[in-house]
């Protein structure tokens, strides 16, 4: 089987040109087998505000009304995706812009309403693993962004750490697959201000200790349990680190949060 990294790039690294650029030299120069999912960064947010469109956030999560799913297609998967890209090509690295309905690479359900109406949004259904394995195949390096399809016309914003999960887990079933989730911080930190506090090993019952004693808490709890939900379904490690470290992951040395 084929090592592929699979790697995830937080949205406030996305806003920070310099640190985007830094991360993708060190993602353009590894050779091996790999793809990366993008975050939205706050440029959707900005863009919103631009054009008279109020967000609307509940718990961190952004709800897609109509209008707001026109300004994320546009930002997610052209003007970031495609920054990403070209970006990618000035460092020889063959990549290709997607979203999930390229290729039909993810099919997704849009999210039952419940307590909250989140709108166009869409939970994962289907990752088609062999068309993703063609395109490494043929060497080119996706780069996806978090949009997917219902199969019948309609576009869905999802989320990109559970994108990255599912799709690392799909093409655990063909590949030896690494997972990387790449943010502004230095792993999983046990006190939020220090940045030195990482937690170099985690394992699910660890996790649930911290947990209840609510050193891991708000948005790291969706982060851990979709890399988790990775481990248990067959991909061989999850890393969560600083973009600035991901060229110490690529080389299997010691960086960030390694979950077991």
């Amino acid at each position: 089987m084929k090592k592929l990294f699979i790697v995830k790039i937080g949205g406030n690294i996305i806003d920070d040109e310099k640190q985007l650029a830094s991360f993708l030299n060190d993602f353009a120069f590894f050779t091996d087998y790999k793809l990366l999912i993008h975050g939205g960064g706050k440029i959707a947010t900005d863009i919103s505000k631009q054009l008279g469109i109020e967000a609307n956030m509940v718990d961190g999560r952004r709800i897609t009304d109509a209008d707001t799913l026109k300004v994320v297609q546009m930002v997610y998967g052209g003007l970031i995706n495609k920054n990403i890209v070209a970006q990618l090509q000035t460092r020889k690295c063959n990549a290709i812009g997607l979203t999930g309905a390229d290729a039909n690479i993810i099919t997704a359900n849009k999210r039952p309403v419940k307590e909250v109406d989140y709108g166009f949004v869409g939970d994962v259904e289907e990752v088609n693993a062999k068309n993703i394995s063609a395109l490494l195949d043929s060497e080119f390096t996706p780069v996806i962004a978090p949009l997917t399809h219902d199969g019948l016309g309609q576009i869905l914003n999802t989320n990109a750490d559970t994108m990255a999960s599912a799709i690392s887990v799909a093409m655990a079933k063909l590949n030896e697959v690494h997972l990387v989730y790449c943010f502004e911080k230095n792993g999983v930190l046990k006190n939020i201000e220090d940045e030195n506090s990482v937690i170099s090993t985690m394992n699910y019952s660890e996790y649930e200790k911290y947990k209840t004693e609510n050193i891991i808490s708000k948005g790291m709890i969706p982060k851990l349990d979709n890399a988790f939900d990775a481990i248990k379904s067959g991909v061989k490690s999850v890393s969560i680190c600083h973009a600035k470290d991901l060229e110490y992951i690529f080389k299997e040395e010691k960086a960030g949060t390694k979950l077991l």
